[in-house]
């Protein structure tokens, strides 16, 4: 049995190595003017569960695909956040708005509790480089240049102090995890064709390199370890991964290797509950989480049913192309990152799978399409939300929790978002992550605009093209750093329309959107309908004409700078009728219907609700009643 273990995890990796080293080189094929740097880690780690420090040794072999020459290299150094007096802290007590989550407690940390990154010695290529840390970035004064197409191998020797658990990262969470292992080592910063991001940490988002981790974690044998990718040695370690016996005395060492990845991160807790189930696709998922007589029974029942939202988000968003995935009780709340989640455990079913399903579908954007986050957090977050509520829509279909499919699951979006338009407090989503003045707005444009952005999206494009270009931009750019460029084209290759006017209104402005009915005109056989465009926004209109004999006419109307108009099918499955376009820059537009006003008992703009209308009120005619 245990020789079983052994070559059915060799063949695991092989096959998984051989999947990447075919796949990869034949997607970069398809964009010649594209590149990214290249990175694999080699670490091996030592954790003192005692004193709660980290000692290791961390190798790195860094290509520079770009066409520039490199003179210095940046690491991120998360755990130095965790200080008094850091960026992080005086960011987070500075805010208007106060997280909760983080408030004033770095700045009362002990220096028991603090975090810290201590680098002991860096050599490049065999020979030591000058190095300086400010704040959460370290940097690398190189000894020799990087030129273009060469490689560079880094050797690190660091210490690192976990530090209490406030926001992501870290040790005894609120709910009693030891380790919450998540931005725990010294990262290397992105380069791209926009330079450097050697970003401080401000509790914001992340971007990473491209590349392979090879992670040895060593530290008490009493303690069950999650985390991305395979386990190489399961066979020597047990806990649930083998039927080997678990030790629980001396010291345990645990190899994990993830391939085509931007991260990796781990949890260990003496407690966990280790379940596995094997997917009929053959992807093995895991759950990590502490025994608890409430909510142990929602996390046994967790795994068959993120099974079923395996399959839908395959089929809809693209196939998952990873051997595993473990959800682990830990963090704060819930956090993805490549094949694994650390989310707190402590919920009902439907909370439990709610926020399963929302770290899951992270890994369609984000870990598989790797957005750089500081500038495209909403298409992380936003196209994250949209894909969740779809999900779960779907697992309530199929009854494996509670409740029925909203009929409009994105309602509570677009009061949130008109809410802050109200407010005045709205910034445009090109704002950088970071230098948000409110955390609200930072909320509203990463979780609530960034949906809105897409499923207004299907609203312009219609339901085929735009499942079409879904699948097309995830062919594309998986492993890769796609931008909201990226994905417009997409969507204008499979609709055949110009969207780049709906980019930059969303993306660069904070324009709004509001349509009215403003008179309606009868004549002998037919009605005009006068339609007025009162925001700043200009927007395609579906409008819906109920006749008095119960049937309805759906009509769409184009916007001239979109090339053309949606192919799209009404709810009753009918096609649209297309009408002139609507030249962007005209206030108004005549809708002409042949019907008399005596057979028309209403006119309803927006009929599905898709659009970001701040006035929904003057969409109706008659108007509703007050």
């Amino acid at each position: 049995m245990f020789s079983m273990l052994f070559h059915w995890n060799k063949r695991v990796c092989l096959l998984y190595g051989l999947l990447f080293s075919v796949f990869v080189p034949l997607q970069a094929k398809r964009d010649k003017s594209y590149w990214q740097q290249e990175i694999s880690y080699k670490m091996e780690v030592l954790l003192d569960v005692n004193t709660n420090k980290l000692t290791g040794h961390q190798g790195v072999k860094y290509k520079n695909n770009s066409p520039e020459i490199l003179n210095k290299v940046y690491f991120h150094l998360y755990f130095n956040a965790f200080q008094p007096g850091s960026t992080m802290d005086i960011r987070s007590t500075n805010m208007p708005d106060v997280d909760p989550r983080i408030g004033e407690k770095i700045s009362h940390l002990q220096p028991e509790d603090v975090g810290y990154h201590h680098i002991l010695k860096m050599t490049q290529n065999g020979s030591n480089v000058e190095f300086q840390i400010q704040g959460t970035i370290l940097e690398v004064t190189l000894n020799q240049p990087i030129k273009a197409g060469q490689t560079a191998k880094f050797q690190m020797e660091f210490e690192s102090q976990v530090p209490i658990q406030i926001r992501r990262n870290g040790r005894d969470n609120i709910e009693g995890i030891r380790y919450s292992m998540s931005q725990w080592y010294p990262k290397m910063c992105e380069y791209d064709a926009k330079g450097w991001h050697a970003d401080p940490y401000i509790a914001r988002e992340f971007y990473g390199v491209w590349g392979d981790y090879d992670v040895e974690i060593t530290l008490n044998a009493g303690y069950t370890v999650g985390a991305s990718g395979v386990l190489a040695n399961s066979n020597e370690v047990g806990h649930g991964y083998s039927s080997t016996p678990s030790r629980t005395t001396g010291l345990l060492t645990w190899h994990f290797v993830a391939k085509k990845v931007h991260d990796f991160v781990w949890a260990a807790d003496p407690d966990y509950k280790h379940d596995q189930h094997k997917c009929a696709d053959g992807v093995i998922l895991h759950s990590f989480y502490q025994p608890n007589e409430t909510y142990s029974e929602n996390w046994k029942g967790l795994l068959p049913i993120m099974e079923e939202a395996f399959k839908y988000i395959n089929a809809n968003f693209g196939q998952y192309p990873y051997p595993v995935y473990s959800f682990i009780q830990g963090g704060d709340a819930g956090m993805e990152y490549p094949m694994a989640t650390l989310i707190t455990g402590n919920r009902s079913l439907t909370s439990l799978v709610g926020v399963s399903v929302h770290e899951l579908m992270h890994s369609w954007f984000q870990m598989i399409l790797g957005f750089n986050e500081s500038y495209f957090y909403w298409m992380d977050e936003g196209f994250t939300n949209y894909a969740a509520e779809k999900v779960m829509a779907h697992l309530r279909s199929k009854e494996l929790i509670p409740g029925k499919p909203s009929p409009n699951p994105y309602e509570s979006f677009y009061t949130g978002y008109k809410n802050i338009v109200e407010a005045g407090i709205e910034e445009p989503l090109s704002t950088h992550a970071d230098h948000f003045e409110t955390n609200t707005a930072y909320s509203t444009a990463a979780y609530i605009k960034g949906a809105i952005f897409i499923n207004q999206m299907e609203y312009i494009v219609g339901k085929k093209a735009f499942d079409s270009g879904l699948l097309e931009f995830y062919d594309k750019w998986k492993f890769k750093h796609p931008d909201a460029n990226a994905f417009i084209r997409s969507m204008e290759l499979t609709s055949g329309l110009e969207l780049d006017w709906y980019k930059d209104y969303m993306v660069y402005t904070t324009k709004t959107i509001d349509y009215a009915i403003d008179t309606i005109l009868p004549s002998a056989q037919t009605t005009s309908i006068h339609l007025q465009r009162n925001g700043l926004m200009p927007m395609p209109l579906d409008v819906v004409v109920m006749l008095t004999d119960g049937n309805k006419r759906y009509y769409t109307i184009p916007l001239d700078i979109m090339r053309g108009s949606k192919m799209d099918v009404t709810p009753e499955g009918t096609p649209y009728e297309v009408m002139p376009d609507w030249p962007w820059v005209n206030p108004g537009y005549e809708l002409s219907v042949p019907f008399p006003l005596d057979n028309i008992k209403s006119v309803t703009i927006d009929p599905s609700l898709r659009l970001a209308d701040l006035d929904k009120d003057n969409n109706k005619w008659p108007l509703p009643a007050s």
